[in-house]
């Protein structure tokens, strides 16, 4: 871990903190792009391993995460400002393009990043969210709740600081072990009347791939920001919907491997199977190149299947 560097730039009016592991001046770009709830730390294993193999690594805290600046209002999380973040980063690293790779919310922002800037995108591995097609008669949370109810975490972390409380009645290292060792593969929901907090007596045993300092790393930065940063992404969502109008129907269009574990909440979400495997995904990705699901995976698959997933990145890459 001591070959990964830590810098901070002002990037698009914040300060934005990211991690780099450059082993040459003409080492190939991999931007990582994490998810919710995470850090650049995410993206430890596959940092240290590409970057073995003579890739430049960078992996920033995005707003509102970690050692990144976290404006208080959602309105300033849309995708356009975290594509606007992205992309100014590698404006001042002078990058021209970069490979992309995207997790959770990393992997829908890494979607817009291909939908806006697709200029500046040689490939794409992304992982356990699905490009999801602008519905253009009705907004997302409305749609949420239709069909999965109002207690499904999505729709439940709308108001704002309900859940921040909910979190703060129990210790946030357990909060982090809760979400990083989920495995059940159905809908997330969380009655209010149980909380996301839950008994903060509850032992979890760690899987052989998470450690308490691993916890610990992310519990530390959580403690000092505090959960709305990433939350205020869950609710920009609608504002995304009317501000992306432009771009319904738009296609994916740089070369795409995605990866999904056959646990993961998110593939397990109804219909989106379907979606994947009966012609919708490939419709609005037309370069997808390559499919895999993991067996046996649940959702933080970069941290459960570490090594796996660097391979899958370094077999993708290494063809452009």
């Amino acid at each position: 871990m001591e070959t990964i560097q830590h810098s901070t730039i002002k990037v698009n009016g914040i300060n934005l903190h990211y991690a780099h592991i450059t082993p040459t001046t003409t080492s190939r770009p991999i931007l990582f792009i994490h998810g919710f709830p995470e850090l650049w730390y995410t993206w430890r294993h596959q940092m240290l391993h590409l970057s073995s193999l003579g890739y430049r690594t960078i992996a920033p805290d995005l707003r509102g995460y970690g050692d990144t600046d976290a404006p208080v209002s959602p309105s300033e999380y849309t995708v356009f400002h975290i594509v606007g973040d992205l992309i100014g980063l590698i404006d001042e690293l002078g990058l021209d393009k970069v490979f992309v790779v995207g997790h959770d919310w990393g992997a829908i922002i890494a979607w817009w990043l291909c939908l806006l800037r697709p200029d500046r995108v040689t490939a794409l591995v992304n992982m356990s969210v699905v490009f999801s097609p602008r519905n253009p008669v009705r907004k997302p949370i409305e749609s949420m709740r239709e069909m999965f109810g109002s207690d499904y975490y999505i729709c439940r972390f709308q108001p704002p600081g309900e859940v921040e409380a909910e979190f703060a009645r129990v210790d946030t290292a357990l909060i982090i072990k809760k979400f990083l060792t989920t495995r059940k593969p159905g809908l997330l929901c969380v009655p209010k009347e149980v909380g996301f907090g839950g008994n903060p007596d509850t032992q979890i045993t760690l899987p052989s791939w998470l450690t308490e300092n691993d916890v610990n790393y992310y519990a530390d930065k959580f403690r000092r920001t505090g959960f709305t940063g990433g939350l205020n992404y869950y609710r920009a969502l609608d504002l995304n919907w009317e501000l992306t109008a432009p771009w319904t129907g738009a296609q994916i269009k740089v070369p795409v491997k995605f990866i999904v574990g056959d646990l993961d909440l998110t593939y397990n979400t109804p219909g989106v199977k379907d979606y994947i495997h009966k012609g919708g995904f490939n419709k609005y990705v037309p370069f997808l190149q390559e499919l895999v699901i993991m067996e046996g995976v649940a959702h933080f698959i970069n941290q459960e299947k570490p090594q796996e997933v660097s391979d899958h990145i370094y077999d993708f890459i290494k063809r452009f």
